[in-house]
């Protein structure tokens, strides 16, 4: 008898697992383990909610976390980098003097981390793994211990890039790990040109791969109704300054004071929830407004289908993080319910104004006003929009497409996993 041949591993390094607000990636997971990929998920973090996305459960990939502190683990930090120290000196050594590099342009201690935290991952977690290839969601410190664990492994790695990671990331230190990556992935047009700019003549390959959507699961339900009043608004973000929620909240209060009757729910939490719940208050618009938490995805597609309006004021913040395109519009168009958003990043690559939804300029709290109050009065543009905007989102972010895309990337970047075309079996 023939020994079978272990199926190789890819190794999906991730600042958190799970997370709700990251159900692209879990998402993503899942439909390439459906492809024929086996994945080994390293972990950066424990999960931060007490509960996860059905989706989740479907994932049958190992996961082991990294200690996440290095006072708290330096014992078997330090034990696992010195075992390969002595079994690996000249790979530890060319790691640390990057390492060192890179901390002399940033001094951020985080990198003296992720270098603990790559030797633990080699010497400790991957010799039984048979993993082939990292792969990193993020291009910050999930995509730093890639990078170290490729130096100490011998392995290549790649990774993803999406929004605050690209743009608050020292342009010096993105530039290095492009250049030593396999490849990069992104999840817009608009993400792609600034990278292809930054890598200059690097010559890595860039893909750009929107984040899909299973439609099967916004698809469906009661035929919308022309709204009524009171009209139903509904923002869901994570409640931090680039999503321009102060924009939406002022806005909403023009409303009010034209007499208009409505009920806006905000679903998502964040540093800034606080100082939101305040601003409603002050704006005097605690009668209208309410803020539920964070919600299951399957508690957020009830909202969808049970609103009027969403509402999302995106920013550039103050440090340079900024949306590239937010999960929850491509949700939304799905689902049927207009969008009205800002003129920033990729927005326009799925929002396009007049057609699938309405755009204004960030901080713009006049326009937005308006536009929410066109979006609900204007009956011939309301239904061009939930047309036109569902017609988007099937052409361009069915997921099953997308990992189509994706998994001949991986066939044809990284050979090791032995991947064949589809429609040919991966099975051993």
């Amino acid at each position: 008898m023939t020994k079978k041949t272990a199926r190789p591993f890819l190794g999906m390094i991730l600042k958190g697992y799970p997370r709700i607000s990251e159900s692209f990636i879990s998402n993503e997971i899942l439909l390439l383990e459906e492809q024929g990929i086996p994945i080994h998920i390293f972990s950066m973090r424990h999960p931060r909610e007490s509960f996860s996305h059905k989706s989740v459960q479907q994932i049958k990939a190992r996961v082991d976390y990294l200690p996440q502190s290095i006072l708290e683990a330096l014992p078997q930090l330090l034990f696992y980098n010195l075992v390969l120290v002595v079994k690996k000196p000249r790979a530890y050594l060319r790691a640390t003097l990057v390492a060192f590099r890179r901390f002399l342009r940033t001094h951020n201690s985080a990198t003296i981390k992720h270098l603990l935290q790559a030797g633990y991952l080699v010497q400790k977690l991957l010799p039984e793994s048979r993993v082939v290839h990292f792969h990193a969601h993020f291009a910050h410190s999930p995509s730093s211990v890639a990078m170290f664990a490729s130096q100490l492994s011998g392995i290549d790695f790649s990774f993803t890039g999406h929004a605050k990671d690209i743009y608050t990331s020292n342009p010096l230190q993105l530039k290095e790990k492009m250049a030593r990556a396999r490849f990069v992935v992104t999840c817009t047009e608009f993400n792609r040109r600034h990278l292809s700019t930054l890598a200059g003549n690097g010559g890595v390959p860039l893909y750009r791969m929107y984040h899909g959507i299973d439609l099967g699961l916004f698809s469906g339900g009661e035929e919308r109704r022309y709204p009524t009043r009171p009209y139903h608004f509904l923002t869901v973000a994570r409640l931090v300054p680039k999503k321009g929620l102060p924009t939406v909240y002022r806005a909403l209060k023009r409303l009010k004071n034209k007499g208009i009757d409505f009920q806006h729910t905000l679903i998502g939490d964040g540093d800034d929830r606080d100082k939101l719940l305040v601003l409603i208050r002050d704006l005097g618009l605690s009668g209208s407004c309410r803020w539920v938490g964070t919600l299951t995805h399957e508690g957020v597609l009830d909202y969808y289908r049970r609103s009027d309006l969403f509402a999302l004021g995106c920013e550039q913040a103050a440090n340079g993080d900024q949306d590239g395109i937010p999960n929850v519009f491509v949700e939304c168009l799905a689902t049927g319910l207009p969008v009205v958003g800002t003129r920033l990043s990729a927005i326009p690559e799925l929002i396009e104004d007049g057609k699938t939804g309405l755009l204004v300029q960030p901080g713009n709290d006049r326009e937005m006003a308006r536009a929410m109050l066109r979006i609900l009065t204007d009956t011939h543009l309301r239904e061009q929009i939930i047309r036109s905007g569902k017609e988007r989102v099937r052409q361009a972010f069915n997921n099953r497409n997308l990992i189509a895309d994706l998994f001949s990337i991986y066939r044809k970047e990284v050979p090791a996993l032995g991947l064949k075309p589809q429609g040919m079996s991966n099975k051993r």
